[in-house]
């Protein structure tokens, strides 16, 4: 039989893996930021890289004087930025492949592609 003391010691030391197990588990579930910036009415880079099957957050930095508007139709988002801030655009866990994206205020020249490996 375990004494008072002893249980007392064993519980904490199971309420403290619980709590380091379920830090690990929110920790895997965070997403991969990527980061890009519209300057001149482009985005730099052009292409970003992200790994397949997890989830994904772009932060778009508008250095421009004006509004720009995030969009792609691949993985069906569009945000409006405006001029010197930043937008978050979330998406879930993606499959390989070539995702394009643009300015749909300047499409000739805001234009990139997301790369999901």
């Amino acid at each position: 039989m375990f004494s008072f003391s002893m249980r007392s010691k064993l519980l904490c030391s199971a309420f403290a893996l619980l709590l380091m197990l379920s830090a690990a588990a929110q920790g895997a579930d965070e997403p991969e930021t990527l980061r890009i910036t519209i300057q001149d009415h482009r985005f730099t880079p052009t292409e970003l890289h992200a790994p397949a099957g997890k989830a994904l957050a772009i932060a778009v930095t508008n250095n421009d004087d004006s509004t720009e508007e995030f969009e792609s139709y691949d993985f069906d988002r569009e945000q409006r930025i405006k001029a010197k801030e930043t937008g978050i655009i979330k998406l879930g866990p993606m499959k390989p492949g070539r995702y394009p994206f643009f300015g749909d205020f300047h499409r000739k020249t805001a234009q990139g592609v997301l790369v999901v490996e």
